[in-house]
């Protein structure tokens, strides 16, 4: 019978190990998604990196505690696996929620925090010069200093004129992308949390077939 006591390790068990490789997934997409956003460590793309971390911890004591049917372990990885599913579920909305303009104004915070090596490769890979304005003058050092330090970034030149588009313009598709995708993994992973906490509930309830029949572990 699947809902026996071995059947409910199993599964409880399978779960665990799904949730740390979900673990790595949700790092690699925070990191994928801090890149794109001009290599900045945005506070919620962090916090879904902070979650898969934390998802990968707890799932290994629950991995341990599945295992030996240890009450204590299971009743804090319960508490601490629906903890972490409040706060998943909250930053995946988060995410999905944050418009344009709001992308576009943690960017420009972002343009003006990293470094002008960054702020360099970042013209190289998207032909882009500045971050919102059109046309800069090559060679005016007190306008766009990034623009004068690398002008090989501009596609075509009109006289003095660095003509090549601005980088917010290149990067919003890809930023817009970073969050949906961040958001959108986090959201449906975060239930599979919800569906842990219920399972480990009832495994908590049930009796091991191989322990003294008169105690209940």
């Amino acid at each position: 019978m699947c809902g026996g006591f071995t059947c409910t390790k199993n599964t409880l068990t399978a779960l665990n190990v799904l949730y740390i490789v979900v673990g790595f997934i949700l790092i690699s997409v925070a990191v994928y998604g801090r890149e794109s956003a001009l290599g900045t460590n945005l506070p919620i793309i962090s916090g879904i990196m902070t979650c898969g971390v934390f998802l990968i911890l707890v799932a290994i004591l629950g991995l341990f505690g599945a295992i030996k049917h240890n009450q204590v372990m299971l009743f804090f990885y319960m508490i601490i696996l629906f903890m972490l599913f409040v706060v998943q579920f909250g930053i995946a909305c988060a995410c999905l929620g944050v418009d344009m303009k709001e992308q576009e104004k943690i960017a420009e915070e972002g343009w003006k925090t990293v470094s002008m090596s960054v702020k360099s490769e970042v013209q190289k890979a998207f032909s882009c010069c500045g971050f919102d304005n059109y046309e800069h003058n090559a060679t005016d050092p007190m306008g766009h200093p990034e623009c004068v330090s690398d002008p090989l970034c501009c596609e075509s030149k009109t006289g003095s004129l660095c003509v090549c588009p601005p980088c917010m313009s290149k990067l919003q598709s890809t930023i817009d992308y970073a969050f949906k995708l961040c958001g959108g993994i986090g959201l449906f992973y975060s239930f599979t949390e919800f569906v842990g906490v219920w399972l480990t509930v009832r495994y908590r309830n049930q009796k091991d077939p191989r322990a003294n029949p008169s105690a209940f572990l």
